[in-house]
């Protein structure tokens, strides 16, 4: 099924070769995984041919469905320049890297190996085959225990642990290539992600389970395992923290806006995707509940060291810039759609 796929996407090149048409090959780095596989939807819909360039150790290939899947670890150096020869992109999303921040911090030098040295290497082989658009991925956190809400570009960037720290120093190496280079990009720092395109059949990768969403959905399905809710002591109404919640189609939208951006020759830019509007943690608990009909049990532990009370994105650039409108952020929307898809997950264990 793959080697055919591969096949037709390749043939179809060579017709556009041949004919004429315009190149709209666009490879995306961490394609198999919950934002990359959900966003190659949204390429794929926008009249772009994606191609998904994947380890597999945190993406799923069953998550590729609108274009070829290459796997490949941005550390080898020969595979990476093997798809920009063959597929000849005209862009690059670059969605792969390692994201746990406990576990970054436990292992600085698997972040700084795997998401620093893997971009650098794909900076040289967009350099070496001459592609100039790159929309890069990257994190809220790289604003480290901002105190300011909401969140601007213009805040201070302190990041606080070697996660964060990975994605601020790609964010620098990309804007100081950009100046010696003809590069063209624009870096998107995500708030949280949430929410699954359903009827697409795409669901949340293994590795993004352990947030709070899933976590909570899981321990109502689950009655005898609690989840673990870290702080009911912050000055907020409820006393728990709030956060900026995204729907993955909007932030797959924002990326589909940015290329086309990028396409039309205008300038680089550094921008926020979030909704600008926070929920509580006991907000989402009680939105959970709704749906699914029991309580969610949980175990109250003390907050993470410099967690902070609340954390929204201001998101006037990306309206200004991208006309970025999200529309399916609504609270509801995101629960339901992630209730509807943890359910098959659960239903598929089970067969």
């Amino acid at each position: 099924m793959y080697c055919f796929s591969r096949f037709l996407i390749v043939f179809m090149l060579l017709l556009q070769v041949i004919l004429g048409d315009e190149n709209r090959v666009v490879l995306v780095t961490g394609g198999a995984g919950y934002i990359g596989s959900h966003t190659c939807k949204a390429l794929k819909d926008a009249g772009f041919i994606p191609v998904t360039y994947d380890s597999l150790a945190l993406g799923d290939r069953g998550a590729v469905k609108w274009g070829p899947l290459v796997v490949g670890d941005l550390l080898d150096i020969g595979a990476l320049e093997k798809v920009f020869a063959e597929y000849k992109p005209i862009a690059v999303i670059h969605f792969a890297a390692l994201r746990s921040v406990r576990e970054s911090v436990r292992n600085p030098s698997l972040y700084y190996t795997n998401n620093v040295v893997g971009s650098i290497n794909l900076l040289n082989a967009m350099l070496k085959y001459h592609v100039k658009q790159l929309i890069f991925s990257s994190s809220c956190t790289v604003y480290g225990n901002s105190h300011i809400s909401p969140v601007s570009e213009l805040c201070p960037k302190s990041p606080t642990n070697p996660y964060a720290s990975s994605k601020y120093m790609v964010e620098s190496i990309i804007k100081d290539y950009a100046h010696v280079n003809p590069l063209k990009y624009m870096i998107l720092r995500y708030f949280n992600a949430a929410g699954v395109d359903v009827e697409a059949g795409l669901k949340r990768s293994k590795h993004s389970l352990n947030f709070l969403i899933p976590q909570a959905m899981l321990a109502l399905m689950h009655q005898n395992s609690p989840m673990q809710l870290f702080g009911t002591d912050y000055p907020t109404p409820d006393g728990t923290a709030i956060r900026d919640y995204v729907h993955v189609k909007d932030l797959a939208a924002a990326h589909v806006l940015a290329l086309n951006h990028l396409l039309e020759g205008k300038t680089n830019n550094e921008i926020n995707l979030g909704t600008g509007k926070g929920y509580s943690v006991l907000e989402i608990i009680r939105a959970i509940e709704k749906v699914g009909g029991k309580s969610v049990p949980y175990d109250v532990r003390p907050c993470g060291e410099g967690e902070l009370p609340e954390t929204v994105a201001k998101i006037d650039k990306a309206k200004e810039i991208l006309h970025f409108q999200p529309r399916y952020s609504e609270l509801q929307t995101i629960i339901e759609s992630e209730w509807e898809s943890l359910q098959k997950i659960e239903k598929e264990k089970t067969i």
